[in-house]
């Protein structure tokens, strides 16, 4: 039986000044990555946008390390980055990646079903989130 509660998808939370940044580089990718473009700018679309400073400390943004459980029992730690700064033996994401983008905006506790490049359906529940160490930002 198939269940209807896969395409609900949780309330997410994005910094206004992150929102902007994320939907250019959702447009500028489109052709490239098509797909997972798409997919993001649906997640900037249902976000709940607030001032940068109202983002609260355990919502998943753009350098937070984030650490998380699959539903294949696997505990992972992650760090999300745009895509230049991807890396994945240092566990850094890119937002530009299904995971990434399965990732932005979410708060601890929160889970959310996402499909792989694969095309299999995975879930992940967010366990704890680090905000990123300020080293000056690249606008």
């Amino acid at each position: 039986m198939a269940s209807s509660r896969t395409s609900r998808r949780p309330a997410i939370t994005i910094g206004k000044g992150e929102h902007g940044r994320l939907t250019k580089l959702a447009e500028a990718h489109a052709s490239k990555y098509p797909d997972v473009s798409d997919e993001l700018l649906q997640e900037l679309e249902r976000a709940r946008v607030v001032d940068d400073a109202l983002v609260p400390p355990d919502v998943v943004h753009m350098g937070s390390t984030v650490c998380f459980t699959s539903d294949l029992g696997e505990d992972r730690q992650v760090t999300l980055v745009f895509p230049g700064e991807a890396d994945i033996a240092e566990g850094k994401i890119s937002i530009l990646t299904p995971i990434g983008v399965a990732l932005i905006g979410l708060k601890t506790g929160q889970s959310i079903d996402w499909t792989a490049r694969d095309g299999r359906l995975h879930r992940l529940t967010v366990d704890t989130v680090r905000a990123p160490v300020e080293t000056g930002h690249l606008l």
